[in-house]
């Protein structure tokens, strides 16, 4: 166990030797950011949301009825070569 630890110590000795303020700052960095992108979006109206949600649902309902189908045609299948 203790080789392990100095093992994974030794693969990445920048993070291990960083400090406590540096690491605050990149955070700090990463979060301004990640804020600047975030202005950058475009974010979807309500109809394109909705509609996008129906054909997401209407596909859902479409691809479990056809796995259902197939799970039940080759359960009874199964079924009948087993008897």
């Amino acid at each position: 166990m203790a080789a392990k630890a100095e093992e994974n110590k030794n693969r990445h000795p920048e993070v291990q030797s960083e400090s406590l303020a540096s690491r605050l700052a990149r955070l700090k960095q990463f979060m301004s950011e990640v804020r600047q992108e975030f202005v950058k979006v475009v974010w979807p109206g309500k109809k394109q949301t909705v509609m996008s949600t129906a054909v997401v649902i209407a596909l859902v309902i479409l691809v479990a009825i056809y796995l259902g189908t197939i799970d039940l045609v080759l359960g009874k299948l199964v079924g009948a070569i087993l008897r």
